[in-house]
């Protein structure tokens, strides 16, 4: 076993000395291979952080309640009789004088400028009453003030802020031919709600002729416990007809849809790029082989096994690979972690959220780059296993 230890070592070793007289081949291999490392930790870190944006705002022991059958906010419909209804429900939070902490909620769309590309989006504006902002957790004015009720001003999310020209503080955007002032900016621990504009209920639902519409229901519970007492009450009365979850859960679902999908685009491009960066890696691996047949073959006459032949190969192939993922990973954490960008949510409107590399995901950037390395070569680590000795000794 040590003699064969000793044999594979030196078989790398004569390996890694020769990498010079093939630089450019080699160098070509590494730079595909952090090509396609690059490639697919963008759109896992782009899932990561939307789901990070998401699943971050949701809490246990806050519930979040839609009309029957909808599973997004922007199809959600509901009545002032049943906002009062679950006011009456057992299991929810108490505020200053007994007032049950629920926050009936109007959700609608505007149209934004994007900073990097002045082209229109939708982002979300939200109406909320006086307990908006206390069924919410983390969440703080950081420049400004909270807008007054009845009148048209509105307090914008730090993140939207980032993405999106015209409502810097003190501004005045035309929103659905109605003139607002931006009145303050708010922090929302980097959750969802940092996407959106807030405004009071009562004067969006005048504005957007919604008069005693809602589309949410927030309500504070006692705990997290005391979830199924709502949902039970909720489910029993049928005047109601509402779906009622944790507001962790509704973002959780929320997240699935949009962060899936985007790892099924990324996992099938690294793939298709992950092919020519195969290509290249055989194609070295090959050449590899070809200028060291004296090499091999002399090593094979003075007594080296074709095993530490095919393990010396193959360890070249995982070193360069190595080196690519390696490269990729460090790139993509330079250029994309913490990049902030915007996406299409479930709600149909903008999302803004960071880019956000994790250790897991790095861990399966350089496990494709090491996949590649070794499929690249183990067949040139066959074929200088079984290359006759003759053929190496009379080139």
């Amino acid at each position: 076993m040590r003699s064969f230890l000793r044999q594979a070592a030196a078989a790398t070793i004569i390996n890694v000395k020769s990498i010079p007289q093939r630089l450019w081949l080699s160098l070509s291999t590494v730079v595909a291979i952090a090509l396609v490392v690059m490639v697919l930790l963008a759109f896992l870190a782009m899932a990561n952080g939307f789901r990070h944006a998401m699943t971050s705002a949701g809490a246990d022991d806050v519930a979040v309640i839609l009309r029957g059958g909808a599973d997004a906010e922007v199809y959600s419909f509901l009545s002032g009789d049943q906002v009062r209804l679950v006011e009456d429900g057992p299991g929810i939070a108490r505020g200053a004088g007994g007032k049950p902490m629920v926050s009936a909620e109007l959700y609608v769309s505007v149209s934004a400028l994007r900073r990097a590309t002045l082209t229109r989006a939708s982002v979300p504006l939200r109406g909320i009453g006086r307990e908006g902002d206390a069924v919410r957790k983390d969440i703080k004015i950081i420049d400004g003030r909270m807008f007054n009720p009845g009148a048209n001003e509105i307090v914008v999310g730090k993140g939207l802020l980032s993405q999106f020209h015209g409502f810097e503080l003190g501004n005045t955007p035309i929103l659905r031919n109605s003139q607002w002032r931006v009145v303050g900016v708010f922090d929302a621990g980097g959750s969802v709600f940092e996407s959106e504009l807030w405004a009071d209920l009562p004067v969006v639902q005048s504005l957007f002729n919604q008069n005693n519409m809602f589309q949410t229901i927030r309500a504070r519970l006692q705990s997290s416990g005391t979830l199924d007492q709502l949902k039970g009450y909720v489910d029993k009365d049928p005047r109601m007809k509402l779906d009622v979850k944790s507001e962790a859960m509704y973002f959780a679902n929320e997240a699935a849809r949009t962060s899936d999908l985007v790892q099924k685009l990324g996992w099938p491009l690294a793939a298709a790029m992950a092919i020519g960066a195969l290509a290249g890696a055989l194609n070295a691996m090959y050449s590899s082989v070809a200028a060291r047949t004296v090499e091999i073959a002399t090593l094979r006459a003075i007594g080296f096994s074709g095993l530490s032949a095919f393990v010396g190969t193959l360890i070249e192939a995982l070193m360069l690979a190595t080196l690519g993922g390696a490269i990729g990973a460090i790139a993509t954490f330079l250029i994309f972690d913490g990049m902030t960008s915007s996406t299409l949510g479930a709600s149909l409107t903008q999302v803004v959220f960071s880019f956000k590399l994790s250790p897991l995901l790095l861990a399966q950037g350089i496990g494709l780059a090491l996949i590649v390395g070794f499929i690249g070569g183990l067949l040139p680590a066959i074929h200088a296993a079984r290359m006759p000795i003759v053929i190496g000794l009379h080139r």
